[in-house]
């Protein structure tokens, strides 16, 4: 189902957001270049230390998300560290819903120490997928959310489960679209286990930013043309190339005359 009238934060076409998901190292192991991306786009949504991250990478990751002019958001997933967050797991309701808030609260409380404030929460691989397709998860991350700061914004795919459950929480959401990733006829994102899943040519990546941002359609991996109206587009920090990738997407964007800008700002 979709969302109500009005859950949606921001308007399709005239201007979109661009997220990145950043802070995915983990003590001496980086994973991407978030020096290089971070200053590309508007959001991002740091790891919380359950799929990725850790206190300090964390710490240095969100200073330097407010230095670049950042909206900061959550990125919470299962604890999956080995995983990295992209495997199925079953937890209890209230044990997610815990489990979402811990990882939220910690975020929000780093933002504040280094003088900023949490703008949002956007789960993380299989918890993303999950909450998105799964009423019952949905309405877990949508309780934790709202019960950390009902004025922080939730991103999820338009007209799922976790954005219907988002809006009767009484949450803004965020509807995204994916800047480096391939669609099925269906609309769902293509498995990272098939071959074509990752966008990591700059050039479709933009074309394909483009497309949802000011037409709000995309063209799925067999050519259909699916209706995708976003208001934030995703680049992943962990895509080979994510840095050239968001350049790319910022030089489209700008050319076809679409303000990137973070919401509420």
């Amino acid at each position: 189902m979709r969302a109500p009238a009005g859950a949606y934060d921001g308007d399709v076409g005239a201007r979109i957001d661009l997220n990145a998901d950043v802070g995915e190292g983990l003590g001496p192991w980086p994973m991407g270049d978030d020096a290089a991306l971070i200053p590309l786009v508007t959001s991002v949504n740091v790891a919380c230390g359950f799929h990725a991250g850790d206190p300090l990478t964390i710490r240095h990751t969100v200073r330097f998300a407010l230095d670049a002019g950042c909206a900061v958001g959550a990125h919470p997933g299962y604890p999956d560290l080995v995983g990295f967050g992209r495997r199925e797991m079953e937890l209890a309701a209230d044990e997610l819903e815990a489990a979402v808030l811990y990882q939220v609260a910690a975020l929000a409380g780093i933002v504040r120490a280094e003088g900023g404030r949490l703008a949002h929460v956007k789960p993380h691989g299989a918890l993303y997928h999950r909450a998105s397709a799964d009423p019952a998860i949905a309405g877990a991350v949508a309780r934790a959310v709202a019960a950390a700061d009902p004025g922080l914004r939730l991103v999820g795919p338009p007209g799922s489960a976790l954005l219907e459950a988002g809006a009767s929480a009484g949450l803004l959401c965020l509807a995204e679209g994916f800047a480096d990733r391939a669609y099925e006829a269906d609309g769902r994102l293509r498995s990272r286990r098939l071959p074509g899943a990752l966008l990591d040519d700059p050039d479709r990546a933009g074309a394909q930013a483009v497309s949802i941002a000011r037409d709000g359609r995309v063209t799925a991996v067999d050519g259909a043309i699916l209706p995708l109206a976003a208001t934030t587009l995703c680049i992943h920090g962990d895509t080979p190339g994510a840095a050239a990738i968001a350049a790319a997407v910022r030089r489209e964007l700008a050319a076809a005359g679409i303000t990137v800008r973070a919401p509420g700002d």
